[in-house]
């Protein structure tokens, strides 16, 4: 079993889709794609910024959101990423297999999702003088807090 599943919601930039594929990688975490997305699977920034590391990922691609969201089993596991959640990240309890989802990078999740998952909205706090994070650095902060909660739990 994976320690965690990625969802990036049609991402943009191919160089960060590849970052994180490599971070899915090392954290031994699978990464969905919810079309459409900015650029081709195929484009080599995508490669390049996941190294050779890109054959070893285990990705899938989604038509849509509610085929990738019909498909997930429980869907109290899936929490949504936005800095305009009230939320912590911090303090919710992970466990294995749950669901990381993230919008898109110039525009994070669309109002649509966040009005319907209000519940499940969670943000990486930060004190500092930025609207948000960059979407790799995103996810490499939440499957590293993943990865300290779940300590002994790893695979």
């Amino acid at each position: 079993m994976h320690n965690f599943n990625i969802v990036l919601v049609h991402p943009q930039i191919p160089n960060n889709t590849g970052n994180i594929g490599r971070t899915c990688v090392a954290m031994n975490s699978r990464l969905h794609l919810i079309e459409p997305l900015g650029f081709e699977i195929t484009d080599q920034r995508v490669k390049r910024a996941g190294l050779d590391y890109w054959p070893e990922l285990d990705w899938q691609t989604h038509a849509s959101f509610d085929q990738w969201y019909d498909a997930v089993e429980d869907k109290s596991r899936v929490f949504f990423f936005s800095a305009r959640a009230e939320s912590s990240f911090y303090k919710t309890e992970l466990r294995k297999g749950d669901w990381l989802v993230f919008g898109k990078e110039a525009e994070g999740l669309g109002a649509e999702l966040l009005d319907r998952f209000t519940d499940q909205l969670v943000k990486i706090p930060f004190p500092g003088k930025v609207r948000s994070f960059n979407l790799s650095n995103a996810v490499a902060m939440s499957l590293g807090e993943g990865i300290r909660q779940l300590g002994e739990d790893l695979s």
